[in-house]
């Protein structure tokens, strides 16, 4: 017969392990409920390195104060958004404008079955199924449009608050960024400090690159879309193309998203014009995906398709857009530290074996 075996645990043990697991589920609940407050900070850092090079530029050819320099960019950059702001905003009104007053227009032809929207009525009778959506719960619908007003306005609201944090913040960081960082240095041993400086070098210079290199590709993406829309004649060009450059920021799907609806709205105009913008972005996407990314990630990010691939899979289904917008610089910095872990294993075996 096999003796029992009694296993105590100490009180002191089984404390210890209720407060981290109160703690975990304390930090993920934080997290939660400051996600927002998380995204602008990520997005000030996003801006901040992408501005920082003009900063040490600046540094380096007779500006001596960082403070300086770092007002000096960042006018610059708020002298570049409102300078582009008077170009296309007022054309980006006026067709959102021309497009309000020909919303009447479309839901006449789609009502009565005309035009290129014509057959949503015709062969799935879009009006009557959406008379017999309002007849069955129209008085709901209606008063539960105030509910969305105010969840519309409590939008716009933290939107503007975002932008306004965001501002301060890409400042700050820009202006305390270095000094943080040479907090955190000194919280290191001495003797470890230039290692982890070559580290830090690297994972910026891989940071940094990939941001700068996103958001111009990204330009050039939405500036060639204006351009071919407006050749064709397209409405809303202007606002077509800001789309673009908003979506072709995410790796990989955003082109693909954007392909996908600008040559939707293209054969809305025309079907020549449709046929034209869906072999522009097949060309366009080629030469990004084998000329543009390899050249400005290759020499920055430094990873392999499949691992851009799986990063990006995996940030997406963390945190969607932002986390595929910030899986492959993070994968990049992994990739350094990684790499710098096996070298100095590789060069200090003894040390590494204790």
């Amino acid at each position: 017969m096999i003796p029992e075996r009694l296993v105590r645990f100490r009180l002191r043990t089984v404390l210890s392990l209720l407060g981290t697991i109160i703690a975990v589920a304390v930090a993920i609940e934080v997290l939660w409920i400051a996600r927002h407050v998380i995204t602008w900070i990520l997005i000030s850092l996003f801006l901040a390195l992408a501005l920082n090079p003009a900063v040490e530029w600046l540094l380096r050819h007779g500006v001596r104060r960082r403070g300086v320099a770092a007002a000096l960019t960042y006018l610059a950059a708020v002298a570049v958004v409102v300078g582009i702001g008077f170009l296309f905003v007022p054309t980006l009104v006026n067709q959102v404008n021309d497009f309000v007053h020909k919303v009447p227009d479309y839901v006449d032809d789609l009502t009565h079955g005309r035009g290129r929207l014509g057959f949503l009525e015709t062969k799935y009778h879009l009006r009557e199924r959406v008379q017999d959506a309002i007849n069955k719960g129209g008085a709901t619908r209606v008063l539960g449009l105030s509910g969305a007003a105010v969840s519309v306005a409590k939008g716009i609201i933290t939107i503007v608050v975002g932008i306004i944090t965001i501002t301060f913040l890409t400042f700050f960081m820009l202006l305390e960024g270095p000094v943080w960082v040479e907090r955190f240095y000194g919280l290191l041993p001495e003797s470890s400090r230039p290692r982890w400086r070559r580290v830090g070098n690297e994972i910026y210079r891989t940071v940094g690159g990939y941001v700068t290199g996103n958001l111009l590709i990204s330009l050039i993406a939405g500036g060639l879309t204006t351009v071919v829309l407006a050749a064709l004649g397209v409405p809303y060009a202007v606002a077509l193309g800001l789309i673009v450059a908003i979506l072709d920021l995410i790796p990989l799907a955003g082109a693909t998203i954007a392909a996908i609806l600008i040559g939707t709205v293209a054969f809305l105009h025309s079907i020549p014009a449709g046929i034209i913008v869906v072999t522009f972005f097949i060309v366009y996407q080629q030469i990004e995906n084998h000329l543009l990314q390899p050249v400005i990630y290759g020499r920055t990010v430094q990873l392999s398709p499949l691992a851009v691939l799986i990063s990006i899979l995996i940030g997406a289904e963390l945190a969607g857009i932002l986390g595929a917008l910030a899986a492959i610089p993070i994968a990049g910095s992994i990739q350094v530290v990684l790499v710098d872990w096996l070298r100095h294993r590789r060069e200090h075996p003894a040390i590494t074996a204790l």
